[in-house]
């Protein structure tokens, strides 16, 4: 199939990466609001306009769609670019694609766990208090272990821009390997 075959999957792709991106955040600040309310009923609802007679559990879930939709479509571009260009057939484009967006919301969903395990030893240790200004109106502990959470997710979601490589890569040597390199698929 030709590259304009695989166009509609790209754009495919990229929806169901702004898709998971979405439900993922709205996910994880269900978990983060459990371990940090404050850090959202102070800082967050505010800072993205959530009107203030929203449930806080429901206002969470917001500010985690607005937050991460779009980390989804940027962190999968340039590995959906790739394998756009060099893995031969369409179906394993696609299965690649959906693929690395598994892959990265395993890596962010571990990476906000292991976020929690350090913004709880920072609260228990206190061993970041030189360094951390807590914002007025945050509980310490909230800001800690929702702001680790965070921050931890974010750093996965840039790392997972070069995972998101693995499955095409993959990819494309599969179809090499049964199709032939020079044969189109």
């Amino acid at each position: 199939m030709t590259r304009f075959g695989k166009l509609p999957v790209l754009v495919l792709l990229l929806a169901l990466a702004a898709l998971a991106a979405a439900l993922f955040g709205a996910l994880h600040n269900q978990l983060s609001y459990t371990v940090g309310p404050s850090y959202f009923e102070a800082l967050k609802l505010p800072q993205f306009g959530i009107d203030p007679g929203t449930s806080p559990r429901f206002g969470a879930a917001q500010v985690g769609i607005l937050a991460s939709w779009w980390m989804g479509p940027l962190v999968a571009l340039p590995a959906f670019l790739y394998g756009f260009l060099t893995v031969p057939r369409t179906e394993s484009y696609l299965a690649a694609g959906i693929g690395a967006i598994g892959l990265v919301l395993v890596l962010a969903t571990l990476a906000a766990l292991l976020g929690l395990v350090g913004g709880i030893v920072a609260d228990t240790t206190g061993i970041l208090d030189p360094y951390v200004a807590i914002p007025e109106g945050l509980v310490r502990s909230d800001f800690l272990r929702a702001g680790f959470m965070h921050d931890a997710s974010y750093a996965a979601g840039a790392l997972g821009l070069l995972v998101s490589f693995w499955p095409m890569r993959r990819a494309k040597m599969i179809d090499h390997a049964r199709h032939g390199a020079g044969r189109p698929a």
